[in-house]
């Protein structure tokens, strides 16, 4: 596994919309979110205010789709007392939840924090580049673009699941589809395992990504093979990846085509 550290790749100016994006992830993970509070008290949160799958194909919540919404509940292997139980208590606690609206909330909240910390550190890494190659609005766009691209392949993959889907890692992954388009040959400083012991090296940026994506694409593949619903959303990465490569070919083509200055060094 590849960590990014940083890039050979300075901006032009501040990225003020890649920082502000993740001043609002913290800010809610910290302040808005019950982060410190009880697993129990989070896991209702999430299912108040992240995107559902089965609430996108079936635009309704859980807590309004009656009979139809206990069966979906029970496919987390409860029983159906425990499932209309769950459902009761959502009754509650989601009022007048909207299930397009928690498509856009879900990209600012995080399951935990590794979770926030490893998507934050890959935004600041990737995202001020891309942003300062294609300007702050069109930016801004194409961050939500990819992250709604993103819950839509992976609903697509689990239209069914019940299991709260939350991260900015689908929006993230669009940046770094479009940076690799962008910036194939620049160097990132990655943390390598070899072995037991871990070395700093400096690779270009397609291997990097390159790697992350054949990782994601195989980890997907295998969670869908196997009908694994919940865990890590690889197909949210790769669908707002793949939305990200396309999107910097075919909307930013002067971006892509800039010749690259001569390669710093370290």
């Amino acid at each position: 596994m590849l960590i990014p550290i940083r890039d050979e790749n300075p901006t032009s100016r501040t990225a003020w919309v890649t920082l502000a994006i993740i001043a609002v992830n913290v800010v809610v993970f910290l302040l808005w979110q019950p982060t410190f509070k009880s697993e129990a008290a989070q896991q209702i949160f999430f299912f108040c205010h992240a995107e559902i799958p089965w609430e996108t194909t079936h635009q309704t919540s859980l807590a309004e789709g009656g009979a139809e919404a206990v069966s979906a509940i029970r496919d987390l292997h409860v029983s159906r007392s425990q499932a209309a139980g769950l459902q009761g208590v959502l009754e509650r606690e989601c009022r007048g939840k909207s299930w397009w609206q928690s498509i856009f909330v879900a990209m600012f909240l995080h399951g935990g924090w590794l979770h926030i910390g490893g998507n934050m550190l890959y935004m600041w890494i990737f995202g001020n580049n891309v942003e300062d190659r294609i300007g702050r609005i069109k930016f801004m766009i194409f961050y939500f673009i990819s992250g709604i691209a993103a819950a839509a392949l992976q609903t697509a993959t689990s239209p069914n699941s019940v299991i709260p889907s939350l991260g900015a890692s689908g929006a993230i992954a669009g940046v770094l589809g479009a940076y690799l388009v962008m910036f194939p040959r620049r160097r990132v400083l990655s943390i390598v395992p070899i072995i037991f012991f871990f070395s700093l090296i400096a690779l270009p940026a397609i291997v990097v990504l390159g790697f992350w994506f054949v990782l994601q694409f195989f980890s997907g593949a295998t969670t869908l093979a196997q009908h694994v619903t919940g865990g890590v959303a690889y197909f949210a990465h790769i669908g707002g990846f793949l939305t990200g490569v396309v999107a910097a070919l075919l909307f930013f083509p002067k971006e892509w085509r800039r010749p690259e200055p001569e390669r710093l060094i370290w």
